[in-house]
Formats: C-alpha cells, sequence, structure tokens
C-alpha cells in the first residue's frame, strides 16, 4: 500500500490518503500495511522478476510504503538503484542501502524532476488519486527506451447475489467513504491496458490476482485493520452503523468465512525502443 496522494481537484474531494484517512504517524499503520504486502509482494516480485528485474536497472517504486518491494529490488533482484518515492517516507527510515535514495515527495508535483528509469511500480497508489489518467502519462514519460512500467490496483468482484450481509454492507460502505472523502475510484482499473495502449507501450498484458480471504489470515487482517482506522467514515455513509460494522469484523475471524475479497490488477507494458517496429510475439 502507499502513501502517496493528490490535493483535490475541482472535479474531486479536498481529502489525501494519508490525511483524510489513514494518518501514517498512526502506531499500526505500517503493520496494516504489511499485512497487505505479505500477501501481494509475491505476486508482485514474481511479475517484477519477469519483467526483466535485476541488475543494470535503475528503477522507481511509486509509494514505497514500508519498502517491501524496493528492499525486494535491491537485496533479492540487484538491481543498480531504486528510487523511492513517497508523501511520507518514515515508514522507510530503517530501510538503509547504498544504492536507495528515498525522495519525500507528492507524485502530482509537476515540478518533481526524478531522471528517466528502466523500471517503474506502482501498486495501489493511482486508485486513490483522481489525476490518475494524467499520471499514467507522466509514468510512461519517465521510461527509458525498453524500460517497463508496472501498474497495480485493487478491482473489486461482489457476489450479485449477496447485498444485505454486514460483510458486502460494509465492504461497499468502505468503497463509498474512500471515494468521497480522498478520491479513490476504481472503475477505471480494468482500462489500465488500454491506457498503457495510448501511452505507447508495446507488449501490454494484464494479470488478475484474487488471494484467498482466510479467518484471521493477513488479508483478513488489513481488511479489520482498515475498517477499524475508517470506523466514523463508515458509518457516516448511512449504510452502517456501529453493530453492522462489529458483525463484519468477527466475521473475518470466524470459522464462517467465505468471501471473494477485493483482487489487484497488474498491467504492464515497455517503451519502444528505436528499432522496435511491431510488438514482440
Amino acid at each position: 500500500m502507499t502513501q502517496a496522494s493528490a490535493s483535490g481537484t475541482a472535479d474531486g474531494p479536498p481529502g489525501r490518503y494519508g490525511q483524510a484517512l489513514f494518518d501514517p504517524g498512526h502506531a499500526r499503520e505500517g503493520q496494516r500495511i504489511d499485512d497487505a504486502a505479505v500477501v501481494y509482494d509475491p505476486v508482485t516480485t514474481r511479475r517484477l522478476r519477469d519483467l526483466g528485474a535485476g541488475p543494470g536497472l535503475r528503477c522507481l517504486e511509486v509509494g514505497a510504503g514500508t519498502g517491501t518491494v524496493a528492499a525486494w529490488l535491491l537485496r533479492e533482484a540487484g538491481v543498480a538503484e531504486v528510487v523511492a518515492l513517497d508523501r511520507d517516507t518514515g515508514a522507510l527510515a530503517g530501510l538503509t542501502h547504498p544504492r536507495l535514495r528515498v525522495v519525500t515527495a507528492d507524485l502530482t508535483d509537476d515540478d518533481l524532476d526524478l531522471g528517466a528509469f528502466d523500471l517503474i511500480h506502482a501498486r495501489f497508489v493511482l486508485m486513490h488519486l483522481p489525476e490518475r489518467r494524467r499520471l499514467v502519462t507522466r509514468l510512461a514519460g519517465l521510461l527509458n527506451p525498453g524500460g517497463r512500467l508496472l501498474l497495480g490496483d485493487a478491482v473489486e468482484l461482489p457476489d450479485g447475489l449477496d447485498a444485505s450481509s454486514a460483510y458486502r454492507r460494509t465492504m461497499d460502505a468502505m468503497w463509498e467513504a474512500l471515494r468521497t472523502t480522498i478520491g479513490t475510484d476504481l472503475s477505471t482499473v480494468p482500462a489500465y491496458p488500454h491506457f498503457l495502449r495510448e501511452e505507447g507501450l508495446v507488449d501490454v498484458a494484464a494479470e488478475l490476482h484474487c488471494p484467498p480471504l482466510v479467518p484471521g489470515g493477513s488479508l483478513a487482517r488489513f481488511w479489520a485493520g482498515t475498517w477499524q482506522r475508517m470506523r466514523s467514515a463508515l458509518e457516516a455513509t448511512g449504510r452502517v452503523d456501529a453493530a453492522v460494522v462489529e458483525e463484519a469484523l468477527a466475521y473475518l475471524s470466524s470459522p464462517r468465512l467465505a468471501e471473494l475479497a477485493p483482487g489487484m490488477l497488474l498491467a504492464w507494458g515497455r517503451r519502444r525502443t528505436a528499432d522496435t517496429a511491431v510488438d514482440k510475439p
């Protein structure tokens, strides 16, 4: 997860991730982020490896969070440099490496100059930013010839037969609260491959990963921590009250738990080189 965020626009709400919701200074914020990272990191790093993450590459990690992916790029993939970008980099204080450069800045800052990269990764970042389409253009423009861009964001696959359970009502309230407070929007996530094509990238592809939601597991803990942190915002939607939220929280640790949790869509593409006339097979 990430602390990267955007200021409100005329078309969007005034809130910011990490300010309106999920204060990075909260005692358990790092653990909440890591509860999700332990599930999604293996999927992300496998794809990064398949995209060529390795020695010699200059990499940008957007919304670096607690630094788990940045650490993997440095220590496991052995890349030449990682620029870890986040609006709040306090959670990266314990990550030190001679090839790591930590940049405390907002991705939406038009004056931000990071240079060019061979590999760029942004996970659970753009979905929270009203300017997401413009930022895809910006990230694609930071690629060196032959460089790869990997985007990962959440997608929802709700059970159409279940609209009244405490779990479903709380999850729906969460997405509404995120949308109205900080501008989170999942509706364009399935369009990411098209966005990458529109930017002129080649070898564009995508995959969807839906990890199991098991009682008391790390992903269940992530959602429990998320709902606990935004209780007032959940109730403010009018979709749930305190009793419904409590029932949903209890369900996440119950042996009755049987849900298809929100998944992660990964989309990637490569910037053309001078001799790239057509896509590779």
